[in-house]
């Protein structure tokens, strides 16, 4: 799997496109490159995308300021995770697209325990991931709904509405996000290696799992081609995106 930097989501990335023209080169392949100019995700705004990266801190970018942003998305930080779910829930009565998504922090508890429920928040937000029975089909299965996607079920699909849940591996701290690797659940197999290769170069596992993590969140952020509603475990990263999504 070949991507760039800023789609590395995770440690079996390659992480360069360099290296497939490497490859191709050796197979003798002629390579030609193709810039995509727009693009239709998040109704087609790439104010959103721009203002997205410079929120994450994946890169600085002249969009930081929610306000000044052109576009015609839906984005909202709710109060609860429930208040959320029954939200998307609710959207998705229209024609089946809305679906919740979250952050590989919880373990996949059901998948020994089938009636226990995996991401547990608080005293009423309990419900099971969505990795056993549909896989990449969990968009389209009409009870998923109730169910909580991750980045290894979501990847490369689209819904009109997305609800994502930010979990404790990406908090913010003094206005800035920071990444937490420790808080991904040890089930997850997006950070295979990072231990590993903490003993040999830290620097570069610390690197690699901060880039994934944030990759990731852009990734869940940008299901929705309509709207996105947010809501963060860790109550200073939910006043950290609310803050920056203000329309002053």
């Amino acid at each position: 799997f070949f991507t760039d930097d800023d789609q590395m989501v995770t440690f079996k990335d390659i992480g360069h496109t360099g290296e497939l023209e490497k490859w191709a080169k050796a197979a003798g392949a002629e390579i030609g490159k193709l810039e995509l100019a727009s693009q239709f995700r998040c109704n087609g705004s790439d104010g959103y995308l721009a203002w997205l990266d410079d929120v994450l801190g994946i890169r600085e970018t002249a969009n930081a300021d929610f306000a000044s942003v052109d576009f015609d998305f839906d984005f909202h930080v709710i109060d609860s995770p429930a208040q959320m779910h029954a939200r998307i829930t609710e959207l998705n009565k229209a024609n089946n697209k809305a679906r919740v998504v979250a952050g590989y922090c919880w373990d996949w508890v059901s998948r020994r325990f089938p009636e226990k429920p995996d991401v547990v928040i608080g005293d009423d937000y309990a419900k099971q991931w969505n990795l056993g029975s549909d896989g990449s089909l969990w968009v389209m299965a009409p009870n998923s709904v109730d169910e909580v996607g991750c980045i290894h079920t979501c990847q490369g699909l689209e819904v009109d509405y997305i609800g994502v849940i930010i979990g404790p591996d990406l908090v913010a701290r003094g206005g800035k996000l920071i990444t937490q690797p420790e808080k991904r659940s040890k089930m997850d197999k997006s950070l295979s290696g990072y231990k590993s290769l903490l003993k040999t170069d830290p620097d570069e596992a610390r690197g690699r799992a901060d880039r994934i993590i944030r990759n990731t969140y852009r990734t869940l952020l940008t299901r929705g081609l309509k709207g996105c509603f947010v809501f963060c475990t860790d109550a200073e990263t939910q006043d950290y995106f609310r803050l920056r999504s203000l329309r002053r």
